[in-house]
């Protein structure tokens, strides 16, 4: 995987996270159960993380 491949996919993940935190507040506004949107925001962080991590080490 390239610098710019992590990058991209970096840029990805964020946005994903983004919607996906969106989507959790307004959840939890309305009294939603906001379970699954937690899982997938720490699967998010976990996985933007690593790709930090590789970033680092190509850098």
């Amino acid at each position: 995987m390239t610098k710019k491949d992590i990058e991209a996919k970096l840029a990805e993940l964020k946005s994903d996270y983004a919607r996906i935190q969106g989507d959790a507040e307004k959840l939890t506004s309305f009294g939603g159960n906001t379970t699954t949107a937690e899982k997938k925001l720490i699967e998010l962080e976990e996985e933007m993380a690593e790709l930090n991590r590789k970033l680092d080490e190509i850098e």
